[in-house]
C-alpha cells in the first residue's frame, strides 16, 4: 500500500473537525492503494478542538507559536516524517469537501503539485462576501503577472503535493500568505501544477482572516518572493 497524509491546520475549529471526519474518503483512498494518516496541527484551540481530533484518531500535535502558515510548515515537516507518497493540505473549518481529494490523484501522474481551484468550480451562496471574492480575483490576477505564469487561485487552502515536490519547498510564512508563497516557489522551482475545479462552502464557525489587512501582507509576500526566489532562512521566523 501507499501512503498519504492529510494536514489539517485547526484553530477552535471542533464542529468543522467533526465534518470533515465523517467526509474523508478513506474507503476510497484505500480501493486506491493508499493507507491515509490524518494530522491536525493544533494552533492552541481552547474549544475542544485538539481533545476531540484525538478521539476521532487523528495524530494531534501543539503548533509552537502561532499562526497558519506556521502551524501548516510545522505540519508539512511531521506530515514527511512520515515519508508518504502523498500529502494533502485543506481546512478544517467545512469550507472544503475532503471527498474531492480523490479526484486530485490521478493528475500526480503528470504534475507535482495539484491545486484545489474554488474559483472556476462550485462556490455556494454565502462562501465568500463579494468583497472577498473579488480580492481573491485582484490577487490571483496579479500573481500571474508578476511570476508569468497562469495562476487560477491563489489562495486556495485545497493543496495535493507528490512528497518530493514538498520536500524541494523551502517557506517560511507565519500568516495567511502562505498558499501565495507555495505559489512563487513552484514557479521558482519549476514544478508541474495543476488545478482543478471544487466546491467552496460556507465555513462551520467563525471566519479568522482579516479581508484587507491579510490581503496585504498577501501581496507584500508575492512581491518579495518575486525579487527573492527563497527565504533568507527558512528556519526563522523572519518577513522575507
Amino acid at each position: 500500500m501507499k501512503s498519504l497524509v492529510v494536514l489539517l491546520p485547526t484553530l477552535n475549529e471542533a464542529d468543522g473537525l467533526r465534518w470533515v471526519h465523517e467526509r474523508l474518503p478513506l474507503q476510497e483512498l484505500r480501493h486506491m492503494g493508499f493507507e491515509t494518516t490524518c494530522i491536525v496541527a493544533d494552533g492552541h484551540s481552547d474549544d475542544g478542538s485538539g481533545e476531540l481530533a484525538e478521539v476521532l484518531s487523528f495524530d494531534v500535535f501543539k503548533q509552537v507559536g502561532k499562526g497558519k502558515g506556521l502551524a501548516i510548515r510545522q505540519g508539512f515537516e511531521k506530515a514527511i516524517s512520515y515519508n508518504p507518497d502523498i500529502i494533502v493540505m485543506l481546512d478544517a473549518d467545512g469550507t472544503y469537501d475532503p471527498k474531492e481529494m480523490v479526484e486530485f490523484i490521478p493528475h500526480l501522474s503528470r504534475h507535482d503539485v495539484i491545486i484545489g481551484n474554488r474559483l472556476c468550480g462550485k462556490l455556494s451562496p454565502h462562501a465568500m462576501t463579494k468583497f472577498n471574492l473579488l480580492g481573491n480575483h485582484i490577487l490571483t490576477w496579479i500573481a500571474s503577472i508578476l511570476f508569468n505564469r497562469r495562476c487560477e487561485d491563489l489562495c486556495s487552502g485545497y493543496w495535493m503535493f507528490s512528497s518530493k515536490a514538498l520536500e524541494k519547498m523551502k517557506l517560511n510564512s507565519i500568516e495567511f500568505e502562505l498558499e501565495a508563497e507555495m505559489f512563487a516557489t513552484c514557479v521558482h522551482l519549476g514544478l508541474g501544477v495543476k488545478y482543478v475545479p471544487v466546491q467552496y462552502l460556507p465555513r462551520i464557525g467563525d471566519a479568522k482572516l482579516g479581508s484587507t489587512s491579510d490581503g496585504w501582507h498577501i501581496l507584500k509576500k508575492l512581491i518579495i518572493r518575486r525579487i527573492f526566489p527563497l527565504p533568507y532562512d527558512a528556519t526563522q521566523k523572519n518577513t522575507l
